[in-house]
């Protein structure tokens, strides 16, 4: 079934030209039923991949650009009086589809934010007293501005807990970025079309749960997440003081799926320390609480994480 992956990809390379990161990244999120947080500069096709990523999977797609003045009603809907019945009924949001993009998710305050908690882990929303269960496959791209800039909000760390993988985008190189330029000033854009069917999605997803994982890579990979919570216990006595609080039981989890799919992307029936290292700064960057201390000297989580990934034994 490796074929139908390499087809979506191609139809999402019609309108989206390098980021093979990003593609792949937001396909292990949505293959593992995870959530992904892209973090980049405006400009670098976030809104554009995930369209396309949409379409290519024959799935509905709305959009949610957040904003200051937005309500939680506005993502998940709410009750609507109804004068001539005399009754309320239930108007729903667009977080009722398949896949939500999360549009500056961090220029919308907190209490907007955390409205997204219940429907990104349980896959349901209540609304008033009626919960509805959100059809299935569910998936939530969410993009941010980097914290460097002006009118955003820090995001909770329960929520960030929720996304499976967060990804900080580039610029592309100067030759794709002619490319781009080319494409766009031609009109040279090419229909997307469904490359897969959800019985075919089904089947991967199964197929993803099977791959074998030896028991020895387990233990690294737990390994490599104790060791964020208990760095003296590696020898790591240099970044303790930088970390508050290391990743949560979530990654452990995320990080067992995540290779998986890493795995059966790249044709393979079992799981190397390899797809391990090339995933695992996406699963906990987001998920490692730093210090003050590691803020006013600049240490950044990917630093953190290198450092483990060079410290921890690998089988």
């Amino acid at each position: 079934m490796i074929f139908k992956i390499e087809a979506v990809k191609k139809e999402v390379a019609k309108v989206v030209v390098g980021q093979e990161k990003m593609i792949d990244s937001l396909l292990i999120a949505f293959l593992c039923d995870g959530h992904i947080l892209i973090e980049g500069v405006p400009g670098l096709a976030k809104t554009t991949t995930v369209n396309a990523l949409a379409n290519s999977l024959g799935l509905n797609f709305k959009r949610a650009q957040f904003t200051p003045d937005l309500l939680p009603a506005d993502i998940l809907g709410a009750e609507i009086y109804d004068p001539q019945n005399n009754t309320f009924k239930i108007k729903k949001g667009p977080i009722f589809t398949n896949l939500l993009l999360a549009d500056e998710i961090n220029r919308a305050p907190a209490k907007v934010q955390s409205a997204l908690l219940e429907v990104m882990q349980e896959k349901q929303v209540t609304l008033g007293d009626t919960t509805f269960q959100i059809e299935r496959p569910f998936f939530v791209m969410a993009t941010q501005n980097p914290v460097e800039q002006e009118g955003v909000y820090q995001l909770p760390e329960a929520q960030l807990d929720r996304f499976m993988l967060k990804l900080v985008v580039g610029y592309n190189s100067k030759d794709e970025e002619l490319e781009i330029a080319r494409r766009i000033s031609s009109g040279d854009m090419q229909e997307i079309k469904s490359a897969i069917t959800l019985d075919e999605l089904k089947e991967i997803k199964k197929a993803i749960k099977s791959v074998h994982v030896d028991a020895e890579v387990e233990k690294y990979m737990i390994e490599l997440v104790n060791a964020t919570r208990n760095p003296q216990e590696y020898g790591l006595d240099d970044i303790k003081d930088y970390i508050h609080f290391g990743a949560s039981p979530r990654v452990s989890i995320d990080m067992f799926k995540a290779v998986k799919a890493m795995a059966f992307m790249r044709g393979k029936d079992f799981v190397t320390p390899v797809d391990v290292a090339y995933i695992i700064k996406e699963l906990m960057r987001h998920r490692i609480v730093l210090t003050y201390e590691a803020e006013a000297e600049g240490i950044t989580t990917d630093e953190i994480i290198q450092k483990v990934l060079e410290t921890v034994a690998i089988p």
